[in-house]
């Protein structure tokens, strides 16, 4: 059999030298978003790369009264910035850098592609599946289902069961 080295030169001619990799963890009312973020600050760490958090607001359903609607918008924003800046310090104590924070109104899976097409730095998704038996997750499903052959970034899924630990060993 014969191989062909190249030097190195020639091997890297035309790709640029890496950029740092943000990984982007959904902020959700799941369980499962902790292994997401646990494995993207351990690899963050290793890495040298950053953590981006994403916090969705479903659009208020109450509309009767535009102001009553107004206000419970301004409240789930400001839960949302709230429980993105707990999570943050959480994040900072991992890695030692601080994330950036998203706070976007719509539906979860249009929020989340809508962030990667116009944050051209987010270089992973990183996900948490639901351990039980119903199924991954909506977004997991989604993506499985309808998305995954267009996205322009790797998807990394972590199963939501497991430990710390074995987070740690894995990134």
């Amino acid at each position: 059999m014969i191989t062909e080295t190249l030097p190195p030169t020639e091997r890297l001619s035309g790709i640029e030298p890496a950029q740092t990799r943000i990984f982007l963890v959904i902020i959700d009312d799941s369980a499962e978003w902790r292994a997401a973020l646990r494995f993207a600050c351990r690899r963050a760490a290793v890495t040298g790369g950053r953590v981006a958090l994403l916090r969705v607001i479903e659009p208020a359903e109450f509309e009767h009264w535009m102001s009553v609607g107004q206000l419970i918008r301004e409240e789930r924003r400001q839960e949302a910035e709230q429980m993105l800046q707990r999570v943050a310090r959480e994040v900072n104590e991992l890695t030692g850098t601080m994330p950036s924070l998203h706070v976007r109104e719509g539906r979860l899976r249009d929020e989340v592609f809508n962030l990667i097409d116009e944050e051209p730095s987010i270089s992973v998704l990183v996900l948490g599946a639901n351990p039980s038996t119903e199924g991954p997750g909506p977004l997991i499903q989604y993506l499985a289902s309808k998305r995954i052959g267009r996205m322009r970034i790797p998807v990394t899924i972590i199963p939501g069961g497991l430990s710390p630990y074995e987070i740690d060993r894995m990134a």
